[in-house]
C-alpha cells in the first residue's frame, strides 16, 4: 500500500488527491500527456511514494473513466457537466475505493477537501449512495466512445474487445538484452519467460534493484517496441537512428555491431539516451537536432524512423491518449511523419535500409503513410518482413509490413500496438 504523509496546508492524504486532480485537469481539459505534467503537478509533495500515488489514482481514473461517469450518472437527478469539479472529485474518491482499494471512509474524507466551497454535500451524497448501493466497475473497461468508433472502423469488433481487455490490467515488463546468446540464462535468474532471443518478458518489478541493470546487460522495452531495430538485424555499417531518444532501439543497434549516429531535437531525453548508453557500456555519436534540418555527412547502410506519433498503441501504459488524442493531432502527427519520413529517405545509400515506424493505432500514421510514400518513391521497394523474424504465432501483412494490434500475443500478456515496415532502396 502506498503510504500517505501531511503536506502544508491540507490534512494527510489530501495533497497526493489534489495533485491527481491537477493530472486529470492537465489530461482531460488541456490535452496535455500526463508524464509530461507529473513534476508540475506534484510539486510540493516531498513523498516520493505520494507522488506515486497521485499518478496511480490519475492514471486509473483515465483507464476507467467511462464506466466511473455511467456510475456517477446513475446517481444523480440529471447528469453533472463534464467539466464540473464535484465529477472530478467523485471520479477520484470511486477509483480509489472500487479499483485500487481505499477504505470509503478515507476516499471520500481525503476527496472533499477538493471541493472546498463547493458542491460537498453533492459529492458525498452521491458517493454514498453508490457505496450503499454496492455498485462495482466492470472487470473489462469500456473505451471512449470516440475511440471506440474510430478503432472499430479501422479494425473491426474483436480489436475493440481485445483492447477494452488489453487496458484492464498493468502491461508486463519487457526486457531487451544486449546479448541475445544469454537469452535462457537471463530468463532464468530474472524468472521470466522468452518469447524469442534477446528478450525476457516478467509480470513486473523495480528495475533498478534487478539482476543484470547495473552492468547494463538490458534495458526495458516493450516487445513490439523492439522490432523495429530487428527488422534492420546485424550489421557492421553505418546506421542512423532519427527520433532516437531515449534509446532503446540505438541500443539495439550498437549491440548488434552498427556504428550509430543517435538524432533526436530534445536534449533533455538525450540525456536519458547518454545515460542509457553509459549504463550499457554501448556506443553511439550522439546528435542534437531536428532531423527536418539535420542531415548526415555521408549516406548510411541504415536508416530507422521511430516516428513521432500519436502514441495510441501504448494506451495500456499511457491512458491518457485514450483522452487527449483527436482526429486534428493524428493529421498533424501524420504530416510531420510524412515529411520526416520523405527527408530521411535521403540519407539511405543505394541497396541500403530504411525503416519506418510509429507506436500509434491509426492507419493514418502507418498504412496509409506507407502508401503515400510508395506513390513518390520508386527508388524504394518494401522488403518483406518474415515470420521467423517476430515472435512465434505473429505473421506479416501479406503487403510485406507489420502491425501490431491488442489481441497479439494475449495469451502471454499482450504487447503494444505498432506500424512498421522495412523498405529497401533500389535505386
Amino acid at each position: 500500500m502506498v503510504s500517505e504523509h501531511h503536506s502544508s496546508g491540507d490534512a494527510p492524504g489530501v495533497p497526493a488527491r489534489r495533485a491527481a486532480l491537477r493530472l486529470l485537469d492537465a489530461v482531460l481539459r488541456q490535452g496535455l500527456p500526463l508524464e509530461a505534467v507529473l513534476d508540475r503537478a506534484t510539486a510540493g509533495i516531498d513523498r516520493a511514494d505520494d507522488r506515486a500515488l497521485a499518478r496511480a489514482i490519475a492514471a486509473e481514473v483515465l483507464r476507467r473513466l467511462p464506466d466511473l461517469d455511467a456510475l456517477i450518472d446513475s446517481a444523480t437527478a440529471r447528469p453533472l457537466p463534464d467539466d464540473a469539479k464535484a465529477r472530478a472529485a467523485l471520479r477520484i474518491a470511486l477509483v480509489q475505493t472500487l479499483a485500487l482499494g481505499t477504505p470509503a471512509h478515507a476516499a471520500i474524507s481525503t476527496v472533499l477537501p477538493l471541493v472546498d466551497g463547493g458542491p460537498r454535500k453533492l459529492v458525498h451524497g452521491v458517493f454514498g449512495t453508490l457505496s450503499r448501493r454496492g455498485d462495482a466497475l466492470p472487470d473489462v473497461p469500456t473505451l471512449p466512445d470516440p475511440v471506440a468508433i474510430r478503432w472499430h472502423a479501422a479494425w473491426g469488433d474483436d480489436m475493440i474487445e481485445a483492447a477494452e481487455h488489453a487496458i484492464a490490467a498493468p502491461p508486463p515488463l519487457d526486457l531487451t538484452l544486449a546479448d541475445p546468446a544469454r537469452t535462457d540464462d537471463w530468463a532464468e535468474q530474472l524468472g521470466g519467460v522468452s518469447l524469442m532471443p534477446g528478450h525476457v518478458r516478467l509480470p513486473g518489478g523495480h528495475v533498478p534493484e534487478m539482476p543484470g541493470f547495473d552492468e547494463g546487460a538490458w534495458w526495458v522495452q516493450d516487445i513490439a517496441a523492439s522490432l523495429p531495430a530487428r527488422l534492420i538485424g546485424s550489421g557492421t555499417g553505418t546506421a542512423i537512428d532519427v527520433c532516437a531518444a531515449p534509446g532503446g532501439k540505438t541500443m539495439q543497434l550498437a549491440a548488434a555491431g552498427w556504428q550509430v549516429t543517435a538524432l533526436d531535437n530534445s536534449p533533455t531525453r538525450l540525456e536519458r539516451l547518454t545515460d542509457n548508453l553509459a549504463r550499457t557500456r554501448l556506443a553511439a555519436d550522439i546528435v542534437t537536432a531536428d532531423a527536418l534540418l539535420w542531415k548526415p555527412a555521408e549516406l548510411a547502410d541504415a536508416v530507422l524512423i521511430d516516428a513521432p506519433c500519436s502514441a495510441t498503441g501504448i494506451f495500456r501504459r499511457h491512458p491518457d491518449v485514450l483522452h487527449r488524442v483527436r482526429p486534428s493531432l493524428i493529421a498533424e502527427m501524420a504530416t510531420l511523419q510524412e515529411r520526416i519520413l520523405a527527408r530521411a529517405a535521403t540519407w539511405v545509400k543505394p541497396g541500403g535500409t530504411l525503416v519506418y515506424a510509429t507506436c500509434s493505432l491509426e492507419p493514418q500514421e502507418g498504412e496509409q503513410q506507407l502508401k503515400r510514400f510508395l506513390a513518390v518513391n520508386d527508388r524504394f521497394a518494401v522488403d518483406p518482413v518474415r515470420a521467423e523474424e517476430l515472435p512465434e504465432g505473429m505473421v506479416p501483412d501479406e503487403a510485406g509490413y507489420l502491425r501490431t494490434l491488442p489481441g497479439m500475443l494475449a495469451d502471454h500478456g499482450g504487447m503494444d500496438g505498432f506500424f512498421m515496415v522495412r523498405l529497401k532502396h533500389i535505386g
